[in-house]
């Protein structure tokens, strides 16, 4: 028996578990079959393999770059280097895009790309060599550009990478204004935008803010209201795991376990995150860090240690039948994509239990990814117009109130009323508000029709209905 195919077999759930999920939440709208079936598809999959030249030969390279949906331009979504990337996974995280670019109301359709390779295993030259021939490939078939697709990172990618795309598209487009839109999650130098590198992380920990914030619904699952006091366990410690607990802590939470894959540390007093994160950085391990109390070599049973709020962010598929009944959290937020296995979801709601799903809980990269290439479109960063001239406003303003009223404010109360947006600020207030009004959005939706059993469902019904506007606001679809 041809083992290539078992393998095949094994690699095609994910996406057929993203289209399980639209097809139940689709029996909630009033859609004809043809259109939610052009929603649920992905239009262009393009798989394409290259050579690299290394120390002892060539290699040849698997990639793919997957454009869900063009109901909005252009596309948008990460290129994630893996050894365990497929193309079946790559389409399921495109289709999350389009979901989730629906959900926060930002006017992108979905897509996502894929490296098969671990970087570890490749030098700097070799990662370059790679990035860059891959960027070619898809200059070479147009599946890149400001206005027709846009990558960003994902797993096993970042600035670095980024600039590279950026470098090699431009290179090979001259003289193209927008040619920096092509890519977002760039340098500051090469047009990036501040707030970008954490801003999954702060979304997540805004929508975790938000979900504890709703009265009725803590109270059904036995919970009080806000995050302060709330014991939180973190699945990961790269760039979405990591600033997820950093800005749990500053609201108020107790980040009581972090999990890796050598292994878990727990304290129900809290863990510095920071402390943590230094540790194994320089130690390559979070395992020996002096503040935990309890270390466990299976990072699985990290995630079944007591806890308020559990928030895995790393890869897909680590909450199963097989661990859902063992963990004590009562509020699960996926930072990842696709943590949480349909039957474990099942199983964790039949509990009690609230899962605050993927497509809207790590929007915030994909948010702020939008600011970054309307930036890069206008060719003006955020505050740069307007900055000085708010603050000059708010002291004229600040200097008639203490000449009416004879009060005189110390120099902290003034510097405070006069300060004017950074860039930074008006990013982070702008991904507030859209974590804040989305979630409201998506439980509006779950609280109107009392058939939608989950969040998740209520966050696929509210981007169905608006795909749908699209398609038929453009005409393509009487």
């Amino acid at each position: 028996m041809d083992t290539n195919i078992l393998v095949e077999d094994e690699e095609t759930h994910f996406f057929g578990d993203v289209c399980k999920n639209f097809d139940y939440a689709a029996q909630f709208t009033n859609h004809e079959a043809g259109l939610l079936d052009q929603i649920k598809s992905c239009n262009s999959v393009y798989r394409f393999r290259f050579p690299i030249r290394r120390a002892h030969g060539f290699e040849v390279i698997d990639a793919w770059r997957v454009e869900h949906s063009q109901h909005q331009s252009p596309t948008k979504g990460g290129i994630r280097y893996s050894e365990m990337v497929n193309e079946d996974e790559v389409m399921a995280l495109a289709a999350l895009m389009t979901y989730k670019c629906a959900i926060v109301n930002v006017p992108f359709g979905g897509a996502k790309g894929g490296i098969k390779i671990n970087p570890k295993n490749y030098s700097l030259q070799e990662l370059e060599n790679i990035t860059r021939r891959y960027t070619v490939e898809l200059i070479k078939k147009n599946f890149i550009g400001p206005s027709i697709d846009v990558p960003a990172p994902d797993y096993g990618s970042g600035e670095r990478e980024m600039s590279w795309i950026a470098d090699t598209y431009a290179t090979m487009n001259p003289g193209q204004l927008d040619a920096m839109g092509c890519v977002t999650g760039k340098p500051i130098a090469l047009q990036g935008i501040q707030g970008r590198k954490e801003a999954t992380g702060r979304g997540v920990a805004i929508a975790i803010r938000e979900c504890v914030s709703v009265a009725e619904d803590m109270k059904r699952i036995g919970l009080t209201t806000g995050l302060s006091g709330k014991r939180v366990i973190v699945q990961g410690l790269g760039n979405v795991g990591y600033h997820s607990a950093k800005y749990l802590a500053e609201f108020g939470a107790i980040v009581v376990g972090l999990c890796e894959y050598e292994g878990a540390i727990y304290n129900e007093d809290g863990l510095d995150v920071d402390a943590v994160f230094q540790h194994r950085k320089a130690t390559g391990s979070i395992l020996g860090y002096p503040g935990a109390k309890q270390e466990f070599k299976n990072s699985m049973e990290g995630l079944e240690q007591p806890c308020d709020i559990l928030v895995p962010a790393a890869l897909e598929n680590q909450i199963t039948e097989l661990n859902v009944r063992s963990l004590h959290a009562k509020i699960i937020a996926e930072g990842a994509n696709g943590p949480t296995s349909p039957g474990a979801e099942e199983i964790f709601y039949e509990g009690g239990g609230i899962i605050i799903p993927d497509m809207y809980a790590n929007a915030g990269g994909v948010t702020v990814s939008y600011f970054e290439w309307l930036k890069n479109l206008s060719h003006v960063a955020f505050g740069r117009m307007n900055r000085r001239f708010e603050e000059n406003t708010n002291l004229n303003l600040v200097n008639m109130v203490e000449g009416l009223t004879g009060v005189a404010l110390t120099p902290m109360q003034r510097s405070t009323i006069i300060k004017g947006a950074s860039e930074l600020e008006l990013v982070n207030s702008g991904l507030e508000d859209t974590m804040i009004r989305s979630y409201h959005e998506i439980r509006e939706t779950f609280k109107a029709t009392p058939k939608i059993d989950t969040l998740r469902t209520a966050a696929f019904v509210g981007a169905i209905n608006k795909i749908a506007g699209s398609y038929k606001t453009l005409g393509v679809w009487p």
